[in-house]
């Protein structure tokens, strides 16, 4: 089969591999369609301990499956399904308690397990068992399909930052996620969305996605321009939806007394540590807590989501490459020139 294998940094190759085979216990996926996470960039640029070359990453995927173990009676061939990424071991503390994207093990497909840039993925026993596999809705695509990981992801770090209705909500980053956080701020029933982005570009890209405030960081002083338009009081809840150390620092000025800060965006190896000033968190009561991943729960929730037409993770979608193209597909990404965007092997 064809993939886009990662022999090292930078070093991302489309190859012929053998295609894998069904074993007891596993599930053999037909890739429809797999996008670019940011995290797949940080893989690519600056490496992570947990792949080790030569690797085949991807997690956002989606498919069909078309061979089952023979003591798998959950699946069938021809369901259709998304992935979400994080795969609990089952055992540990954090899994048995529901909490499996802080598994002590911390497996990942794409990371240990093989990923989905790629025409077939194999899904391993622990994934099969544990691990969020959803059934896609009959009127759901699979592009629509392989987002719900990024929602899922999102879906957690709301949850975490006891999101409730008629909350303000401020977004720092208008990447995809950035753009999907402000869709499911909106459905979850913030009172305004709040944006921030030092891009123009992407700035005007986000004006299509209903935000009620949009500042270009770059031009304007957002700390001060928040405090005016909140007459002094902050934002309820704030998340940092991009890879800045100085989005970071930034939220804990602009967060209201008693709000939430979620650090959301994963920094790239080699930044610096934020400088941050605890006594805004002092005085201001206000709680600093970050989220990574999801669990399968959050998976089910976000295709529950896409599904009942809630959060159109469609528009999201700029561009679109077959995996012949995956490494201009990289490329876009690299130089912003979209929001999100897939493979279609």
């Amino acid at each position: 089969m064809k993939a886009a294998v990662l022999h090292g940094l930078h070093d991302l190759r489309l190859d012929t591999v053998e295609k894998p085979s069904v074993k007891p216990s596993t599930i053999l996926l037909r890739i429809h369609a797999c996008a670019i996470c940011g995290s797949d960039m940080r893989i690519l640029g600056s490496g992570n301990a947990r792949v080790t070359y030569p690797a085949i990453i991807g997690h956002e995927a989606s498919g069909e499956i078309v061979a089952v173990g023979d003591d798998v009676k959950k699946w069938n061939i021809g369901d259709r399904v998304a992935l979400g990424a994080d795969v609990p071991c089952g055992e540990c503390a954090h899994c048995t308690n529901g909490r499996g994207n802080c598994c002590d093990a911390n497996y990942a497909v794409g990371y240990q397990f093989a990923g989905a840039f790629a025409e077939y993925c194999l899904l391993e026993p622990m994934m099969v068992k544990y691990g969020p596999i959803i059934k896609i809705p009959e009127l759901v695509g699979y592009e629509e399909a392989a987002l719900m990981e990024p929602t899922a992801c999102i879906l957690n770090g709301f949850e975490l930052a006891q999101m409730q209705p008629g909350k303000s909500v401020l977004i720092i980053g208008a990447g995809p996620i950035g753009c999907l956080g402000i869709l499911v701020a909106k459905a979850l029933g913030a009172s305004k969305v709040y944006l921030a982005e030092m891009n123009g570009q992407r700035l005007e890209e986000a004006k299509n996605f209903g935000a009620d405030v949009y500042i270009n960081s770059a031009k304007e002083n957002m700390i001060e321009i928040i405090k005016e338009l909140t007459a002094g009081k902050g934002i309820d809840r704030v998340f940092t939806m991009c890879p800045a150390v100085e989005a970071h620092e930034q939220a804990l000025h602009v967060v209201a007394k008693r709000g939430v800060v979620n650090l959301f965006g994963g920094l790239a190896k080699g930044t610096r540590p934020a400088q941050i000033d605890s006594n805004l968190i002092h005085y201001k009561e206000c709680f600093v807590m970050g989220s990574h991943g999801s669990t399968p729960r959050h998976n089910q929730l976000a295709m529950d989501f896409i599904a009942s037409g809630k959060i159109n993770v469609k528009s999201v979608i700029t561009h679109r490459f077959s995996l012949e193209r995956v490494q201009e597909a990289f490329a876009v990404m690299q130089e912003m020139k979209g929001l999100k965007v897939m493979v279609k092997p």
